[in-house]
């Protein structure tokens, strides 16, 4: 999806160049980024504006080094994600600017296409058949119940791609968190929903156990100081369900072994029953 290249210069800075597609987003994301890290935030210094090279978008930023990977999905694991991700969004939440739309394809569920996917060419292309039912129905209520949910909410900035391999850890310090590129411009319940599943995410499609997406839910709002309403608290629930329903159906196009296809089964069902009125 995009090219990262790792650069030293001649006055012996290390930099990172990126280059990828550009649907209209990249502008908004750097500013964003770089905003943030004015703040003092865990992210790269952008050293460049984006640039349009042919088809592409390209933006140069600082190279930060060192820090480790925090694996693991228990609910003490997903408190300490979820203390970061509301510390992002307190940032994010000072910005104006124009939203990066479209939104990333795996948290597109607000797309306005035709079809219960939004549109992505080298998926649409392959034989539908691979994709079992069950992640299509799923998909299906938590789309259904989203864009219900959500219609009378505001939107705001949040990362969309908080996944573990995104964030680099000096033990219990986040050192830097990655892909900018992610952001999205949704209503923050379903940004908190969708990073409360993926933040364990290291390769194929994966969901944390019920338990540790409670824990990342409560300690947001209360590191955020506000607690959602019925309609929030549903509509991050059904989002939970979207991303991971995205990726298997991704895997399934490729060929890939559905390796976490037992746990998604196993708890789609009580995550959409939480998205519904008690």
């Amino acid at each position: 999806m995009s090219t990262v290249l790792g650069i030293r210069l001649t006055d012996a800075r290390d930099v990172v160049v990126k280059a990828r597609p550009d649907e209209n987003r990249a502008v908004s994301c750097v500013l964003a980024q770089a905003r943030l890290a004015d703040q003092g935030l865990p992210c790269a210094q952008p050293l460049t504006p984006v640039h349009g090279v042919g088809p592409l978008a390209v933006h140069a930023e600082e190279y930060r080094a060192g820090g480790t990977l925090l694996r693991g999905d228990s609910p003490a694991v997903a408190a300490r994600y979820a203390a970061v991700f509301a510390q992002l969004m307190a940032g994010l939440a000072k910005l104006t600017l124009a939203p990066p739309l479209p939104n990333p394809r795996w948290v597109r569920w607000d797309h306005t296409e035709p079809g219960l996917w939004p549109a992505i060419e080298s998926l649409d292309k392959k034989d539908q058949k691979r994709v079992p039912s069950y992640v299509t129905s799923a998909a299906h209520g938590s789309r259904e119940r989203m864009l219900a949910l959500a219609a009378n909410l505001p939107r705001v900035l949040g990362h969309a791609d908080f996944e573990a391999h995104n964030l680099r850890w000096d033990q219990d310090r986040v050192r830097v968190v990655h892909d900018w590129d992610s952001l999205a411009w949704q209503p923050e319940a379903a940004l908190v929903g969708a990073a409360s599943a993926v933040f364990p995410k290291m390769g194929p499609a994966t969901l944390p156990p019920i338990e540790s997406t409670e824990a990342f839910l409560a300690t947001y709002q209360e590191a955020r100081g506000r607690w959602f309403t019925a309609d929030e608290w549903q509509l991050a629930w059904a989002a939970s369900v979207w991303p991971a329903a995205h990726d298997l159906r991704w895997e399934a196009l490729h060929g890939y072994p559905a390796t976490t296809a037992k746990d998604f089964r196993a708890q789609v069902a009580e995550r959409l029953r939480r998205a519904e009125p008690a």
